[in-house]
């Protein structure tokens, strides 16, 4: 099954490992130290954000690091731009109808 950057960012624990990677290179045994689960656990989660290539690792010696891959979240940006553009233009005109309504309290 392959699997995209939506359904990657759509687990919470995910999402928080994005966040410390965002931040620093880290390796399994060190983004498992943060959270209340196993360090396999944390390897499948891992996985799935290399399968959508919003992590990258690199070796060093005998340790794998991972790194935040921003550019993918491009995708996520992409398809979240015209929703902006619909709630932006809804709340200009909620702000217009609201200062039409205290414009006729006054």
């Amino acid at each position: 099954m392959r699997r995209d950057v939506f359904q990657a960012i759509a687990d919470p624990t995910r999402r928080d490992i994005l966040e410390m990677l965002a931040k620093e290179a880290m390796t399994p045994n060190g983004l498992a130290a943060n959270f209340h689960t196993t360090r396999q656990a944390i390897s499948k989660h891992i996985k799935i954000l290399s399968e959508c290539q919003l992590v990258t690792q690199e070796y060093s010696g005998r340790e794998i690091y991972y790194y935040f891959n921003s550019k993918k979240l491009k995708e996520v940006d992409k398809w979240l731009q015209p929703f902006r553009e619909m709630w932006d233009k809804r709340f200009d005109q909620l702000d217009t109808v609201l200062k039409n309504l205290k414009n006729k309290r006054s």
